[in-house]
């Protein structure tokens, strides 16, 4: 099934996802997926996000074309710059400041929607606001199937009496290494390796009870989309399908957008300059250009981790010692409280090894033939993007789901090896080393295996394009009723 009839209506699907990178551009691409398959989407972001998006992309970026069109919300929060205020403010916003200024803007579109599809994450309004204006809601969880049911288990968690933990100690004393051998579809998987809102010591602690409410709505909705592929976490999509509604797998996404015929992609969407909320620089492409077969370690923490500027030192001397060409993306905001400022010495190792952006197109890095690693936080957007390009890994994960994803990347999948939260030059230097040397040779056999994978998973009769065709066709059915 590739599109609707012409004669019919088409139905009209509203997305939302949570206002953060990686939420935005997994939910923009399966957007634009369901446009290409012939749903009429309105894609709606929050005014800051929106506005970002404008500033990275161009001021006609989100001009919308035909049957595909953006629009925003407030999300209350006064900022005097580009910086958030927290993670805590944001969620509490969503809970409290979301609903009326979402049906108000639903209520105005010029064709009525049909159906939403929201963000798993934004569940704690989306729900309310799909009953009432009368029509079904969708969740879609941008992250790994492994992932979710990380978050999804707090609750079983709190009633056994293993968060939040008694006191601080826990956090150090090896409670973190107790065994948890009773999730559906996960082996010996430990505590640390489960999402980090667990790692509070307070009940009604604003990551914690929203993690666990917005999870557990998986129960409340006919139908729950997972960004994974069934080959890549088989016993936990069987788990996840035996547990919660109508489970779609469609990732990786971008996988079936390559399907489109480039032309036809560009008449879609003819003003569409990417999913990023930082400008993205282009001139590593061509550096990259001049290296050879897999020889540069990427190096990107993603976009939210922070760190201290000793740590940046660290990382900094660990990839010259490397002796390796490197492509390292420090973010204006990355150092916490000051300048990501590197010792002026350190400039010529950049001349001879390195470069440095502060954002890049990160699929079409991956994809380049001279990347032989990637060094990241383990967030799920980048770890599918490796996945689908054959990179193996280093993981350095910072918080919530980074921690899971570490786990399976290193042991269930084989493509990585994990580094120690505090950084240590000759650390980063010899996992680089070892990476892109002889001993990283398995790891890039197997991850090249899972690109094998995930290419199969979204080819014409693939799993992922099936579950595609077959939601289109739910949405269609849905929206007649």
């Amino acid at each position: 099934m590739e599109t609707m009839a012409k004669t019919e209506k088409k139905p009209h699907v509203i997305f939302i996802p949570l206002p953060a990178q990686s939420h935005v551009k997994a939910m923009l691409k399966l957007a634009q997926l369901l446009h290409h398959k012939g749903l009429q989407i309105t894609f709606i972001n929050t005014e800051f996000i929106h506005k970002r998006l404008l500033k990275s992309g161009g001021v006609h970026s989100l001009d919308g074309s035909n049957g595909f069109q953006f629009a925003s919300i407030p999300d209350s929060i006064p900022r005097s710059s580009e910086d958030d205020d927290g993670l805590e403010h944001l969620l509490h916003c969503v809970e409290t400041h979301f609903l009326t200024p979402f049906l108000d803007l639903a209520t105005k579109l010029s064709s009525p929607p049909t159906l939403i599809i929201s963000d798993g994450f934004m569940s704690v309004f989306t729900i309310d606001a799909a009953k009432k204006l009368g029509i079904p809601v969708m969740l879609y969880w941008t992250l790994a199937a492994c992932g979710f049911m990380g978050f999804y288990q707090t609750k079983s968690l709190m009633e056994k009496g293993l968060t939040p933990l008694k006191d601080e100690s826990y956090l150090t004393n090896g409670f973190l290494e107790t065994i948890v051998d009773w999730i559906p579809g996960m082996k010996r998987i430990q505590l640390k390796h489960l999402p980090t809102n667990i790692r509070t010591t307070d009940p009604t602690d604003k990551l914690f009870t929203f993690s666990m409410e917005a999870t557990q709505n998986a129960h409340k909705v006919s139908y729950n989309i997972i960004h994974t592929f069934d080959t890549l976490e088989t016993s936990l999509v069987d788990a996840l399908s035996s547990m919660i509604p109508h489970v779609y797998t469609v990732g990786p996404v971008q996988l079936l957008l390559n399907q489109i015929p480039a032309k036809e992609r560009q008449a879609q969407m003819s003003n569409f300059n990417g999913y990023s909320l930082w400008k993205e620089e282009t001139e590593c492409l061509q550096w990259l250009e001049s290296k050879e077969l897999n020889s540069v370690i990427y190096v990107n923490y993603g976009s939210s981790t922070v760190m201290s500027l000793q740590d940046l030192i660290e990382f900094g001397w660990g990839l010259a010692n490397s002796n390796h060409y490197f492509l390292w993306i420090i973010r204006s905001d990355v150092v916490v409280g000051e300048s990501a400022v590197l010792p002026p010495e350190f400039e010529e190792v950049i001349k001879k090894r390195g470069f440095i952006g502060s954002w890049c197109p990160q699929e079409k890095v991956l994809e380049h033939p001279s990347i032989g690693g990637f060094l990241t936080h383990g967030g799920w957007g980048s770890t599918i993007e490796s996945l689908s390009a054959g990179v193996p890994m280093i993981c350095w994960p910072y918080l919530w789901d980074q921690l899971t994803n570490c786990r399976y990347i290193c042991k269930e999948w084989e493509v990585g090896m994990e580094m120690e939260k505090e950084v240590k030059r000759e650390e980063v230097s010899k996992l680089v080393k070892e990476l892109m040397g002889d001993g990283g040779h398995m790891m890039r056999k197997k991850a090249l295996e899972w690109k094998e994978k995930a290419l199969l998973a979204t080819a014409p009769n693939g799993s992922s394009t099936l579950n595609v065709n077959n939601l289109v066709e739910e949405i269609i059915m849905l929206s007649r009723n």
